[in-house]
């Protein structure tokens, strides 16, 4: 089964309708729009461009019709992550797996979304992108190291998967 198969098996489950919002969100370079474009072509480019504020992109795939706002990771566009979360299906937290000296303040990050009063109840998924790359944390690693503050997924509905864009790889976490 395809990265793309996954999620909206994943997503299926979840809401078992035809239209949803999802937003992606996460820190600079950790490939949510990589994500989004693997989604909406099933082709992945090496050449992106940083995303400035936002991109919104809808993608039909048979009879599921998804809008993903792809949210800017950098500080500068962080304050704007709530808003555009608070109406959706569901949030997609992307973590970039191989990044190893930004995942405290990817976690923090997380955390400071997750204790939004308005985001309460809204599904969580946290994609650890990038776990094809010799340097990134094993799938265990990157559970281990998402769920130190594990209430707050647990709370939201949160799942965890690993996966590679560039090579279509995925991975699923037991994590709950």
């Amino acid at each position: 089964m395809g990265l793309w198969e996954a999620f909206l098996n994943w997503l299926r489950s979840l809401f078992f309708k035809q239209e949803m919002e999802l937003s992606l969100i996460g820190l600079q370079n950790a490939g949510k729009t990589s994500l989004v474009n693997v989604i909406a072509t099933g082709g992945y480019s090496e050449d992106m461009i940083p995303t400035v504020g936002f991109n919104m992109r809808k993608v039909t795939k048979g009879n599921v019709t998804i809008k993903l706002w792809d949210l800017g990771g950098q500080p500068r566009f962080r304050s704007m992550w709530e808003r555009y979360c608070r109406a959706v299906s569901a949030i997609v937290y992307v973590v970039d797996a191989a990044d190893r000296d930004n995942l405290p303040i990817s976690k923090s990050e997380l955390h400071d979304l997750l204790s939004k009063p308005s985001l309460s109840g809204i599904p969580l998924l946290v994609l650890g992108n990038k776990i094809d790359k010799p340097e990134a944390l094993t799938k265990q690693g990157l559970t281990d190291e998402m769920y130190k503050f594990s209430h707050e997924m647990r709370d939201s509905g949160g799942n965890i998967v690993a996966a590679g864009c560039a090579t279509d790889k995925n991975y699923f976490i037991p994590c709950l």
